[in-house]
């Protein structure tokens, strides 16, 4: 999310084609799948030369959602958010803001940042908030697991609803020392191998949200973006994203 890999060719293609499938809505971590809603994540990357995204073309090519950086450690505030979220919302985009985690500085004033900014987790169109776990900031397993409770802790307290955890296998496996202890928060992993289904690290009995990879090509999104697929597993999206009007098929 926060730093680009590069796919081997015959990878990226594999993962291309990936994305195409759970577009159509075949992917399902839970099941047999009805649709799968897909959507990318964005921060100020994705804005080549400040422009701005057209999410009313994001909407259009079939994404019902979008991931927004908010903001990261103690002081950054991702300059596009606000346009962002108000244009992503006006366009029918359901919004999921993230914090990029920087767990070398205090966990509760990152949360409360992250609170502050997104103003709200629980209007139409919001998705509930994710910690973006890629980074231990030099902290050792034991260190970083209570830095992440303390922080996921707090940043439920402040927005009122369960957040996400979004990491990669390999991060979890060393950096969290494949910690079982955060189960109880939906997962959203990143894993691009091209497989059926992800890697699934930490005792998670299922994913929640799976990045399928970096090099997606979304209209109105200027360059490469991740895209994410949703597989159903806390139930119909509308209810999770507050689309009122999204129906309970889960399907637009």
């Amino acid at each position: 999310m926060y730093r680009r890999i590069t796919a081997r060719p015959n990878v990226r293609r594999s993962l291309l084609s990936l994305s195409a499938v759970a577009a159509v809505g075949i992917l399902s971590a839970t099941g047999p799948a009805t649709a799968a809603p897909t959507g990318p994540d964005v921060s100020s990357w994705q804005h080549v030369d400040g422009r701005l995204i057209d999410w009313f073309a994001v909407r259009g090519s079939g994404h019902t959602f979008a991931m927004l950086k908010a903001t990261e450690g103690l002081n950054y505030v991702n300059p596009f958010f606000v346009p962002d979220s108000v244009l992503m919302r006006t366009a029918g985009v359901a919004r999921g803001t993230y914090h990029f985690a920087q767990p070398n500085l205090p966990p509760e004033p990152q949360a409360a940042l992250y609170a502050a900014v997104v103003l709200g987790q629980n209007g139409p169109l919001d998705l509930p908030p994710v910690l973006d776990m890629e980074n231990s900031g030099g902290l050792p397993p034991a260190a970083l697991i209570d830095w992440t409770h303390r922080y996921l802790t707090t940043v439920q307290s402040l927005t009122g609803r369960v957040p996400i955890v979004y990491t990669y296998p390999r991060f979890w496996r060393t950096a969290m020392a494949n910690s079982n202890q955060f189960t109880g928060y939906p997962l959203w992993i990143a894993d691009y191998s091209g497989k059926p289904q992800p890697d699934v690290p930490g005792g998670w009995p299922t994913w929640t949200f799976w990045q399928t990879t970096d090099s997606g090509r979304v209209p109105g999104i200027a360059g490469g973006t991740d895209i994410n697929v949703y597989s159903g597993a806390q139930g119909d999206f509308g209810r999770y994203a507050n689309i009122p009007s999204f129906g309970s098929s889960g399907s637009s």
